[in-house]
């Protein structure tokens, strides 16, 4: 009976993000800036709901289809670290809630998707790059990490009722 319980646990994981990475593809084409999309934001929800290395997994495969539909303007192997990166950045936003609290998960997810991403990239692309996209990105990452944690506090509230 427990393995059957585990089964359907699985089926109901992975259909979750299956779904979540569909959301990612819908938000891929919501662009901001360049780039700079509406695909974190499942990512994110997928950190605090279902775990880190599930947000990890949702996000990045998010910003890869943004860099899909927009034509991989940065090149492949830059869009690849921004993955990484982001994957990373979902794994820690789910460690600060779960450390701290949303408030300061927001913001250092907000502040390590923005400036520190954009700083990442100094040495490659330069300063003017840096200039160019600090604001945007960091204004969609708030977005999105903000509008992540909103709907995770409202399934969390609904689901205790």
């Amino acid at each position: 009976m427990k393995e059957k319980a585990n089964t359907l646990k699985n089926v109901k994981t992975l259909t979750l993000v299956a779904m979540l990475i569909a959301l990612s593809a819908i938000g891929a084409l919501i662009k901001v800036f360049n780039t700079v999309a509406f695909d974190s934001m499942p990512g994110y929800f997928a950190a605090l709901y279902l775990g880190g290395w599930y947000g990890a997994l949702v996000i990045s495969l998010g910003h890869m289809l943004t860099a899909i539909t927009s034509g991989f303007p940065l090149g492949l192997t830059n869009h690849i670290y921004i993955a990484v990166q982001m994957a990373l950045y979902a794994y820690l936003f789910k460690f600060f809630y779960r450390k701290f609290n949303i408030y300061i998960a927001v913001i250092a997810a907000t502040i390590l998707n923005g400036p520190v991403a954009t700083l990442l990239f100094v040495p490659i692309f330069g300063w003017g790059f840096f200039a160019a996209w600090v604001l945007p990105l960091t204004i969609a990452s708030f977005a999105n990490v903000f509008l992540a944690a909103l709907v995770y506090k409202a399934i969390s509230k609904r689901s205790r009722e």
